[in-house]
């Protein structure tokens, strides 16, 4: 199944439901930074949650990036995803590996920690970002974003985040955010039946491993309570905007100095895209270049 997202309304337009699979790009991440197992599951996660908190903004051209610090051995988590349906994010530590919890899970909660903070910063497209912190409630991601949506955006949500990976990768990944509006805001009733439902599924990835398409999924939930399911599929996919050109322009602000020392101790320079893994070389004849621009932009 492809990556995507679908989103949809229920009780009149008092329940707002978003739900992406992710399973392609997050093995794409997997493969482009050597993640461990539970490496893996928790960018994969916030990866999804990225393109989740995404989904509900307004211009093309807006963007939320999710940064998450905890007392886990991982130690950080980047992520920035678009309303365009891409993403990519990077795992300060993408060789750690834990064991097993009891039930036979991925203990991503241990992975990151819960002593720490998750910050979200939301690029509209114009004007200054918004960005909020909250602490971190339990590492695993899920309940970490929704603590974020009560506490920064006063949104009653329930977030569900999966990552399946198994021998040859990551097999299954995707996500559900369902919000309850302001209009429905003081039906009770309609928040316990919700909560019911969402507290009675066996998790995200069971779902998409059963071959469950995301208006499947939200017709289980949603199903009596007017649900309608709107008919664009937004196509996601891991998507970095680093090139050889912007890698050239960044040497260029090092200054002359230190394009001349790697011109003679090094000769050439290398670097690395953190979000993508992208490895970029120059050589010494093309800093020999950015050299002799910096010196003609300086005597004119």
């Amino acid at each position: 199944m492809v990556d995507q997202l679908v989103r949809a309304t229920a009780a009149d337009g008092g329940i707002r439901v978003v739900g992406a699979i992710t399973t392609r790009l997050t093995e794409e991440a997997r493969q482009r930074h050597a993640l461990s197992y539970v490496a893996t599951a928790a960018l994969g996660r916030t990866m999804t949650a990225g393109l989740l908190l995404a989904s509900n903004m307004k211009r093309p051209e807006s963007r939320v990036n999710i940064r998450i610090k905890g007392s886990g051995p991982l130690a950080g988590i980047l992520v920035d995803a678009g309303l365009d349906g891409t993403v990519r994010g990077y795992v300060d530590q993408p060789a750690v590996e834990l064991p097993l919890k009891p039930n036979g899970k991925l203990d991503v909660g241990e992975a990151v920690g819960s002593d720490g903070y998750l910050y979200v910063v939301r690029d509209v497209g114009y004007g200054y970002p918004y960005s909020s912190t909250v602490e971190l409630v339990s590492g695993e991601i899920g309940e970490d974003i929704a603590h974020y949506l009560v506490t920064s955006e006063q949104t009653p949500s329930a977030v569900m985040l999966g990552v399946f990976v198994e021998g040859v990768g990551a097999t299954a990944a995707g996500g559900l955010l369902i919000q309850i509006l302001p209009k429905a805001a003081r039906d009770e009733a309609l928040i316990e039946l919700l909560e019911s439902r969402v507290a009675a599924l066996a998790g995200f990835t069971p779902l998409l491993q059963a071959g469950k398409s995301l208006p499947q999924i939200f017709e289980q939930l949603l199903g009596d309570m007017g649900l309608q399911v709107f008919p664009e599929t937004q196509m996601l996919r891991f998507h970095c905007g680093c090139s050889f050109d912007r890698m050239l322009g960044a040497l260029k602000l090092l200054g002359q100095q230190e394009l001349q020392s790697m011109i003679e101790q090094d000769d050439g320079a290398e670097a690395t895209c953190h979000f993508c893994g992208e490895v970029y070389r120059a050589s010494s004849n093309e800093l020999e270049q950015l050299l002799q621009e910096l010196q003609t932009e300086a005597s004119s």
